[in-house]
């Protein structure tokens, strides 16, 4: 399959090119398996740029009291919106294995701390009493008040990096547990203060697969969404041995794809026809967006400016985007107004197009200076000029 098909899908299924966009919060949120949440205006951004008139109460209602969309810690420690269905599949397969290893790395930094002699039963211990304290709460409580109600969780120890606070990494390791998630937000939209509850508060009800079905779900959600992929694209992107991504292709009948780099990529097999380009089409997306980061290989789409969108931790800053094509960054002034910053040449129509995103953005925005932890080596030159 050629780059320029991939792209023609990137558009059409990510929801960016022009009759494709997506019709509410959960449709957006589907196109791309989930949302990115590491950083909170992510998943508010992410939406804008794939559903037409989206506001932030759409997104809040589908959060907050739809919960279609659940924040859940899973592939590679990663934050992320997922459609609740998902959830059965995420919990025992990428949460589960995020859990494990933190779990044990908070265990030898116990013992390490001088804080417990067995780490283990300390996490254990320290992991009842938050869910016994939050159960009192069925309205849930934000983290420092869990704190003071579990003393225990408050202790520190100093690093070579550091101070080490053990409470947010035992809420962690609940949350990637699926025991707790985030609930109500005591904060704006933009920034991230949720008030811890049980999930089977959030919930209502509970259910999982096994971990070998919850992966294949993974997998088929996502070569639905991002295929063709390799096995390195699966691999990295689940946080998973290629193992497990074998198996999962090999229980969904994937079907091989030569692809332009001369990398073999799967499809489903109900997803082999040709994909038709869509129409021209430009979008901005936001920091860590999914469709920037959903593969490991992603010359198809950055061509050479990799080095340019991400940061050496390999986070992905803003981007603008022409045809299936990153072709720079986008920023904010001091009075908030959104610039475009190029870092190719594109022709008259992309570029009056881009102007017109960045000024329908900035309006969506309404004077708001959206908090940026990950700005690119683009961003950072863009905002020096």
């Amino acid at each position: 399959m050629s780059d320029h098909e991939r792209r023609a899908r990137l558009g059409t299924r990510h929801g960016l090119a022009p009759g494709c966009e997506a019709g509410s919060v959960d449709a957006a949120t589907r196109s791309i398996v989930a949302l990115h949440a590491t950083e909170a205006p992510t998943v508010y951004l992410s939406c804008w740029a794939r559903v037409p008139e989206v506001a932030v109460a759409d997104v809040d209602r589908a959060i907050y009291a739809d919960r279609s969309v659940v924040r859940q810690l899973a592939m590679r420690r990663t934050l992320w919106g997922f459609p609740r269905d998902l959830l059965p599949a995420i919990w025992p397969s990428a949460s589960a294995r995020v859990a494990a290893v933190e779990a044990a790395r908070l265990a030898k930094d116990i013992v390490a701390g001088g804080v417990a002699p067995d780490g283990t039963a300390w996490v254990d211990a320290a992991g009842a009493g938050v869910l016994a304290e939050l159960a009192r709460h069925p309205g849930g409580l934000p983290a420092a008040d869990i704190r003071q109600a579990v003393p225990m969780i408050d202790e520190r120890f100093e690093t070579k990096w550091g101070t080490v606070n053990f409470s947010s990494r035992v809420l962690t390791v609940l949350g990637a547990r699926a025991e707790i998630v985030r609930g109500d937000n005591v904060g704006g939209w933009h920034v991230s203060r949720p008030r811890w509850t049980l999930t089977e508060h959030w919930l209502a009800e509970a259910g999982s697969l096994g971990s070998t079905e919850g992966y294949r779900r993974l997998v088929g959600a996502w070569l639905r969404s991002f295929g063709p992929g390799t096995e390195d694209d699966l691999a990295w992107w689940l946080g998973a041995a290629k193992g497990i991504v074998r198996d999962a292709l090999a229980a969904l009948g994937a079907e091989p794809a030569s692809l332009d780099d001369g990398s073999t990529g799967w499809l489903l097999p109900d997803d082999l026809d040709e994909v038709a380009a869509p129409d021209p089409w430009v979008a901005l997306l936001p920091v860590l967006d999914p469709t920037v980061m959903g593969w490991k290989q992603r010359d198809f789409h950055l061509g050479p400016h990799r080095d340019a969108i991400f940061d050496r931790n390999g986070n992905a800053g803003t981007t603008a985007w022409v045809d299936g094509r990153v072709v720079g960054c986008w920023v904010q002034d001091d009075t908030g107004r959104v610039r475009v910053s190029l870092l190719e040449p594109v022709p008259a129509r992309a570029r009056r197009a881009l102007d017109a995103e960045a000024e329908r953005l900035t309006a969506w925005l309404d004077g708001l200076q959206v908090p940026i932890i990950y700005k690119s080596p683009a961003m950072k030159a863009a905002l020096a000029s």
